[in-house]
């Protein structure tokens, strides 16, 4: 399996980002870290091993990048306004930086999809939705979907905006319902098991259901919990049975 390992300094974050990219063809899967975790996470955990048939068969090209939430929503030393300014600074490189970068390295044709577990998944989900003009869709495993659950009471503009089920209800931009409304692939995944919450997804696909926003919400059994092995077996099982 082919595995490079990308970095550049970042002028919208002021600082180095690392990318690791695995793989040489196929739909470009961008990977959201879990937590404070960095972009080799994935690996670490081998959910990438996991995939490893999928990337070496050339259906999938992975783009595994750094989180910036120790810098944001899990420091507890920042004031929540700066957590809120950091976070939409990401919001910047992935989309300014990262997005052109996948396309420098499969095509500008080819498209993306964003997944991520726990907190990657609420910033897997977020990114499309907030852009679907430049991501195709999302699997999200995991997820809360409720951006105030990481802001201790704090909510503005940028927490609002970065928060899907604050701001879908009231989205009303014609443009953006009709590309959300375009995709196949939103995917919102849970087990049952501990430190599972999976009327998070169903609230979330509630939401989407009142905008007629097709979509999949699929709560696993018991036996999941929130942790590595239930993502192990869900993001391979949907890379190929849904695309």
């Amino acid at each position: 399996m082919r595995r490079e390992l990308h970095q550049w300094h970042s002028p919208r974050l002021n600082k180095n980002m690392e990318i690791a990219v695995y793989g040489h063809y196929g739909f470009a899967l961008l990977m959201l870290p879990t937590a404070a975790a960095d972009y080799l996470e994935y690996e670490r955990f081998q959910l990438i091993n996991a995939l490893q048939p999928l990337i070496e068969a050339g259906k999938i090209k992975v783009f595994s990048i750094n989180s910036i939430n120790s810098e944001a929503w899990l420091n507890n030393q920042m004031h929540p306004q700066h957590k809120a300014m950091r976070h939409q600074q990401f919001n910047g490189y992935v989309a300014d930086e990262v997005v052109p970068f996948i396309h420098q390295n499969t095509s500008s044709q080819t498209p993306i999809i964003t997944t991520g577990a726990s907190l990657g998944a609420l910033h897997a989900a977020n990114m499309f939705f907030r852009r679907p003009d430049l991501f195709a869709g999302t699997i999200a495993m995991s997820g809360v979907y409720d951006l105030t659950a990481y802001t201790k009471g704090y909510f503005d503009e940028d927490v609002y905006f970065n928060s899907p089920v604050h701001y879908l209800p009231n989205l009303e931009d014609q443009n953006i319902l009709n590309r959300l409304r375009a995709s196949n692939h939103i995917h919102l995944l849970s087990g049952s098991g501990n430190y599972e919450d999976p009327e998070a997804s169903r609230k979330l696909g509630g939401i989407l259901q009142a905008k007629g926003i097709r979509h999949e919400v699929d709560i696993w059994g018991p036996d999941m919990r929130h942790d590595w092995p239930t993502w192990r077996a869900m993001l391979p099982y949907y890379l190929e049975s849904r695309f």
